[in-house]
């Protein structure tokens, strides 16, 4: 008998207990919903913001136009959910200057406005004063907290370029784009149909590019055939025709006179790959600029080593190599191997035109990165 009373009491007791702890589970349990939800939202928030910023500097560096850019963010924001709803930024929000690294540090700084604009910086945010409100709490309201107000702010600079442009001067350049011989023969000077002189152009036309941009891009010309005579005078495997300079008039100089008398030799692509990595490398260079080689073969490689060793060597020392491939003759595999060992882009152009077109996009494609 006594022994029932003390087992409905301990019964009693443990209802007890249960209903003095269960508020505080209730408590834990919207603590712990919560702080989840709001940092899912603060992830969503950043994402949207740094997706922003990465489409306004793409734009400002493609176009060149500020509103352009604006509206590039503004769309780019609005693809991104932050709590179930598309972030809208206002214009206010997205303010267009420069971002600039100084030498003695090692973060980016931003500065509104400017005549030089490389950088769009956007501040996302879900509060009482944005487009959509402050976010919702899922259980806060068991704590009273009904809301809660992020800000994320993204910072996107376009990086100024050491590039190095690297052509190719074999006798195969000589010939017509389809591989045929053109009237004056290998000792005369490049037919206005050859190869050469389309390239000629298509250089001419990166470096138009290039001046039509706001950043300040280096530029270098590095060519390559082999070492040899012929035709009364020498030639060598390969050359740095011009040094990395602000100024483009050397490069231009330097293909003028190239233009004035035959190219020949064999293609040692390799040869040339590594003059490029020397001047990428050499005294001229901007610490933190980003460094670019152009390499633009029409032919096989048939004399030196492996193209691709030489790309991995530029690879060691933070060079991309984007490829440009010109010609039926062209070998498209391997010199697309060696623009992916550097995380690079391969081109190939079938006539001039495209050759062109393929310059001018190289030299208007601005690299962008978050630096906030």
């Amino acid at each position: 008998m006594r022994m029932n009373r003390k087992r409905r009491s301990r019964r009693g007791g443990m209802l007890v207990l249960i209903a003095i702890c269960m508020p505080v589970f209730l408590f834990m349990a919207a603590f712990a919903v919560d702080v989840a939800y709001m940092q899912l939202t603060r992830t969503e928030l950043r994402t949207a913001t740094d997706a922003a910023a990465r489409a306004g500097a793409k734009t400002l560096s493609l176009t060149q136009d500020d509103k352009a850019a604006r509206a590039a963010a503004r769309d780019a924001a609005l693809r991104n959910k932050v709590a179930g709803a598309g972030l809208i930024v206002r214009d206010g929000q997205i303010d267009l200057g420069i971002g600039a690294q100084a030498s003695d540090v090692s973060r980016f700084a931003f500065s509104p406005g400017g005549s030089t604009l490389n950088a769009v910086r956007v501040r996302g945010r879900r509060t009482n004063s944005s487009a959509a409100g402050p976010v919702g709490l899922l259980l806060g309201r068991v704590m009273g907290v009904t809301q809660f107000q992020p800000v994320s702010v993204a910072t996107s600079t376009q990086l100024d370029r050491d590039i190095c442009l690297v052509v190719d001067r074999s006798g195969s350049m000589m010939e017509s784009i389809n591989g045929g011989s053109l009237p004056g023969g290998a000792c005369s000077v490049p037919h206005p149909d050859s190869r050469w002189m389309a390239l000629n152009t298509a250089v001419l036309a990166f470096l138009d590019e290039l001046e039509a941009t706001h950043q300040q891009e280096k530029c270098a010309l590095v060519s390559y055939s082999s070492a040899g005579i012929g035709c009364g005078t020498s030639f060598t495997t390969s050359d740095v025709n011009a040094p990395l300079s602000l100024d483009y008039t050397l490069i231009r100089d330097e293909m003028a006179r190239l233009s004035s008398g035959p190219v020949q030799g064999r293609t040692a692509i390799s040869a040339g790959i590594d003059n490029g990595v020397n001047v990428l490398t050499g005294k001229d260079i901007r610490r933190y600029a980003v460094k670019t080689m152009v390499v633009m073969t029409d032919g096989l490689h048939n004399t030196g080593r492996e193209p691709i060793l030489s790309a991995r060597d530029a690879a060691k020392r933070g060079i991309t190599v984007n490829t440009v491939t010109f010609s039926v003759d062209a070998d498209l595999a391997r010199m697309k191997a060696v623009a992916e060992a550097t995380g690079g882009r391969h081109f190939h152009a079938p006539d001039a035109t495209a050759l062109e077109d393929i310059f001018r996009e190289i030299a208007a494609t601005l690299p962008v990165m978050l630096t906030e």
